[in-house]
């Protein structure tokens, strides 16, 4: 009566999934060799992942009230891609392996060997959102608030991306049920990469999508940044219970692994800015 994947482990392998979208033969052109050349899912999950915020907040900005113009957004794309990845880089180099990346700075600007950090990430659209609203002369938190409302578009398919990959495998299930990760060893493993595109993808969208077209809180600086910040942090609080701990950290002294130790930080910064929000007077729409 119930699908096989929840009855008995699967093997991913016969999930018949690729790490690359397509790829591009190699071939020769003026004498020399080209290629191959493949475009991989994770890469295609963050051009989609901003292109589709640009698309969205570019309709979010015609609403009465908007904190800045369509110009102001395309140059604020720029500064926001420099901030995820930049900012997504350093924070895996420093939280999660500053061993390895002292040892070789170089291997630091190695982005297509893997290794980013949402932590990271965070911090470099926020910065993003402040430097260029102080530049452009408007509020980057209200800014911020949009960013919000659409970061979880980008969040679901890195998930999605990192389930195709192989990577980022949940713990053992402890039963028959689960999935079969060809390089995590022969025990059946949770599939968090789901789980995490479910609850800080999908189903954080979907609440601050409505809280945006169908509630005021667009007119409360920091309310939806607030309620991103706590749903996202309790979100990945939760599922790093059944997400494998990075093999160089491990779970921490504390109990806990270094993403729920991150995310602290996140849920008390979300619980401030509601409190704020809902204490100062709504902008004017």
């Amino acid at each position: 009566m119930f699908p096989d994947f929840l009855a008995a482990a699967v093997d991913f392998t016969t999930l018949k999934v690729r790490p690359e979208a397509f790829t591009i033969p190699a071939f020769n052109l003026a004498g020399s060799e080209w290629g191959p050349f493949a475009l991989r899912w994770y890469s295609l999950a963050y051009i989609t992942g901003i292109a589709g915020a640009w698309f969205l907040m570019t309709r979010m900005i015609r609403q009465p009230g908007a904190p800045l113009n369509q110009k102001q957004l395309d140059d604020y794309i720029t500064w926001a891609t420099l901030g995820v990845i930049g900012g997504g880089r350093l924070g895996y180099v420093l939280f999660y392996n500053p061993d390895k990346y002292l040892a070789d700075p170089m291997e630091i600007i190695r982005l297509w060997d893997g290794g980013m950090s949402f932590h990271g990430g965070c911090f470099g659209v926020i910065a993003a959102c402040f430097l260029h609203g102080w530049f452009a002369r408007y509020s980057g938190l209200r800014l911020l608030d949009l960013v919000a409302t659409v970061t979880p578009l980008g969040l679901g398919l890195g998930r999605l991306a990192n389930f195709v990959n192989g990577e980022l495998w949940g713990r053992p299930t402890g039963t028959d049920w689960g999935i079969i990760f060809p390089d995590a060893g022969p025990e059946p493993r949770h599939p968090s990469q789901l789980y995490e595109a479910g609850l800080e993808g999908g189903l954080l969208f979907i609440v601050l999508t409505l809280l945006f077209w169908f509630t005021p809180a667009r007119l409360r600086p920091g309310l939806l940044s607030g309620v991103f910040g706590i749903g996202y942090g309790a979100s990945r609080f939760i599922v790093e219970y059944y997400r494998e701990p990075d093999r160089q950290l491990g779970i921490l002294s504390s109990g806990f692994t270094m993403g729920q130790l991150l995310t602290l930080p996140l849920i008390a910064a979300g619980l401030l800015l509601i409190i704020i929000a809902l204490v100062r007077k709504p902008v004017c729409a």
